[in-house]
């Protein structure tokens, strides 16, 4: 089978259109109330002390970066403007110099996450399939082995870092199988992780020079997938059709970047966290290793404790919103972690409770937008602790000092050095 029509032209070369920009983003903070940056260092290795100190005294910060932006720390607030699909915007999640054009909505460069409704409900409908309960089971056996596969690959070793060498390669291989991709290619996903979610600040040549690679990548897969048709989601997005016709290249590619990118990257942040955590925290170690039935329970109390992912929207118009005064296409930086520790929505709320009874966290975000892969990444962390705790069952921090996590939306640990021998 030849180039289908749709995909036989480059339409992926202008990755971020040119909006309202600031050059300032990154520097140092005179005040977090007011001149708030998710890039900075100390944001990266410790948000939780400053998100809690805006609760307090400025619980909707404002910041002049980015061309102007506010962010919500408080569960109530987060939740509401999740839920008002009305007077905010998906369609642009990443917050940055650029602001997409208006009229890229309601589809968005990355349905259905970057979707508004009512289009967003049918792209979401699409996907809904690959990741029930059931069809995510089917992945559980080879999850499982390969986890076993690379603890078996540094065995014998003292120190391992957790973070390069196990947490970012379980859903590299997951999110490659399901996609039909290459699972050699791991290196280059790991690449178009970074560019994507943590190259914001780069020139806007380079990045968009850099996002050209990614689309670029994924438009051999689909010519690779046109001619060699064959059952995995890739092609099943080639074929698909919505409102009567197939799919436009855009939203095919858009939907095949959300995949790779959000697949690998969040739950990749969520084992490493869940393993520091252990590492630095002997008696939660011991009583999963004695108790492993108690384990999913654990498993959601880290990812209330150490949510990884932050969303973007944009105000669609100017308004007066619970005390502030919100411009047309200010940022609005969703911080779901922030949210998680919110000690008006969860009792002990900025200490980690790995027998927690009732845990209603908001992880996988709140509203329409709510992950629609969370099946398959709690399947992904349950079993990547599992084979780890039966395998290296004692392990502690090699050296806390090295430990590094990512700057930007999505939080995880980079470098992870765990002593366990």
């Amino acid at each position: 089978m030849t180039v289908d029509d749709r995909f036989a032209q480059d339409f992926r070369d202008d990755e971020e259109p040119l909006g309202t920009r600031n050059e300032i983003i990154t520097g140092p903070v005179s005040d977090w109330a007011t001149d708030f940056s998710h890039l900075e260092p100390e944001w990266a290795a410790d948000p939780y002390p400053v998100q809690d100190d805006l609760r307090q005294r400025c619980p909707i910060a404002h910041t002049g970066r980015f061309g102007g932006g506010w962010l919500p720390t408080r569960y109530t607030d987060v939740a509401s403007i999740a839920y008002d699909t009305g007077r905010f915007s998906s369609r642009s999640i990443i917050m940055g110099n650029f602001r997409p054009p208006r009229e890229l909505a309601p589809v968005g460069s990355s349905p259905p996450i970057s979707s508004d409704p009512p289009f967003h409900r049918d792209a979401r409908k699409l996907l809904l399939p690959a990741f029930t309960r059931v069809a995510i089971a089917r992945q559980e056996p080879a999850t499982r082995a390969f986890c076993h596969s690379l603890i078996g690959a540094f065995a014998g070793s003292e120190v391992v870092d957790a973070a390069r060498d196990y947490a970012q390669h379980i859903p590299m291989r997951v999110i490659a199988h399901m996609l039909g991709f290459p699972p050699e290619d791991g290196p280059r996903f790991r690449e178009f992780v970074e560019n994507t979610l943590e190259g914001i600040n780069l020139p806007p040549e380079e990045r968009i020079e850099r996002m050209s690679s990614l689309f670029n990548y994924l438009l051999e897969q689909i010519r690779d997938h046109l001619d060699n048709p064959r059952d995995d989601l890739t092609t099943y997005l080639i074929n698909a059709e919505l409102y009567g016709r197939k799919l436009e290249p855009d939203h095919v590619a858009g939907t095949m970047a959300l995949l790779l990118i959000a697949g690998i990257d969040t739950t990749w942040s969520a084992i490493g966290a869940s393993l520091w955590h252990l590492a630095r925290t002997p008696r939660d170690l011991e009583r999963l290793v004695a108790e492993p039935a108690l384990l999913p329970t654990a498993m959601e109390e880290f990812l209330r404790a150490y949510a990884p992912v932050t969303m973007a929207r944009l105000v669609k118009e100017d308004m007066h919103w619970h005390g502030v005064d919100m411009k047309a296409d200010d940022w609005i930086l969703l911080s779901f972690p922030a949210a998680n520790r919110d000690p008006a929505q969860f009792d002990q709320a900025g200490e980690v409770v790995i027998d927690r009874a009732v845990n209603r966290h908001a992880a996988f975000g709140l509203g329409i937008h709510r992950c629609l892969g969370s099946h398959l990444a709690r399947m992904e962390l349950r079993v990547a602790l599992e084979v780890w705790l039966e395998r290296i069952p004692r392990f502690t921090l090699a050296d806390p000092p090295a430990v590094t996590w990512s700057a930007g939306q999505i939080r995880g640990p980079r470098a992870l050095p765990l002593r366990i021998a």
